[in-house]
């Protein structure tokens, strides 16, 4: 049986954790983006297939000429919240 360390380094994924952080919020801002486009299809489009086809399309067209923005906000919002040690996994010390 292995007795526990007392002072040893311990491990901290950083850099994994602000990688999922930045791709979290890279979804959240992309969803935010396409949300009026969808909610436009939903309300103008009856339900069935050409409403799906007519929805990934618009999403599409909402979002991808907006995607640089949202992965710049992604960037900006996963830095604050690093140097601000407001996110989870970040709030030890240094």
């Amino acid at each position: 049986m292995l007795a526990p360390r007392r002072g040893g380094a311990t491990f901290r994924p950083r850099f994994t954790l602000t990688l999922l952080y930045f791709f979290a919020f890279l979804l959240l801002f992309a969803f935010a983006l396409a949300v009026p486009a969808l909610l436009e299809v939903l309300r103008s489009t009856p339900p069935g297939p050409e409403q799906q086809a007519i929805a990934r399309e618009a999403a599409r067209r909402a979002v991808g000429p907006r995607l640089p923005i949202a992965a710049f906000a992604a960037l900006v919002v996963t830095g604050i919240g690093i140097c601000t040690r407001a996110l989870p996994g970040f709030r030890g010390a240094r």
